[in-house]
């Protein structure tokens, strides 16, 4: 495992869910950043609520161990009306942490918005644009059958966007602006359309 600050890392994204939960895995090294998977862990032919919280731990560590990631990058869940729904993916959201604490992962929060504004510029994106966005910048080409393995990705994106600066060093960025200002050689290849789809 490589410490937070060097010049490359391997960060798990998860969103977290107990219907779906999705997965993306990136490495980074200095400014460049490759997707090495993603995927879905469909939970909605499981009844029991306990038993899909355990195929979320198991799958989190299973991914954890295969691929060795410094950093677990997390969303946070969404504030909504349905107490129920809130609980759920609460318990969801903290067996994927549970998992990463196990295997002394460090664990890295982020609001939706947060991941949207991060990825497309947008905090209200939709999670097309946010998929359209990711398959530009990270240059793959096939459509992920569920768009949670490319919200799980996108929290990857995000935590790998808070850091990368000059020389690897860590970097926050107030905003789109910024980032756009000192990565304007990896936004070249998006074409119009996807400009016009993220407005």
């Amino acid at each position: 495992m490589q410490a937070e600050n060097s010049n490359e890392r391997i960060i798990l994204g998860i969103d977290p869910g107990t219907t779906v939960m999705g997965y993306g895995v990136i490495k980074e090294v200095k400014k460049q950043v490759e997707m090495l998977t993603l995927g879905v862990v469909k939970l909605d032919h499981l009844d029991d609520h306990p038993l899909k919280l355990q195929r979320i731990f198991e799958k989190t560590v299973a991914l954890i161990d295969q691929y060795h990631p410094d950093c677990l990058a997390i969303e946070a869940p969404f504030y909504g009306k349905n107490i129920q729904v809130m609980l759920k993916l609460g318990r969801a959201q903290g067996v994927a942490m549970a998992a990463a604490l196990s295997r002394n992962i460090p664990i890295f929060e982020y609001a939706p918005r947060k991941i949207k504004q991060s990825i497309t510029g947008n905090g209200n994106a939709t999670k097309e644009q946010v998929a359209a966005m990711l398959q530009t910048l990270l240059k793959f080409t096939e459509t992920p059958q569920f768009l949670d393995a490319t919200d799980g990705l996108a929290v990857a994106v995000c935590h790998s966007f808070q850091r990368v600066g000059s020389a690897g060093q860590s970097k926050s960025y107030s905003g789109w602006a910024a980032f756009v200002k000192d990565n304007g050689k990896r936004l070249a290849n998006i074409t119009i359309k996807d400009k016009e789809s993220l407005k």
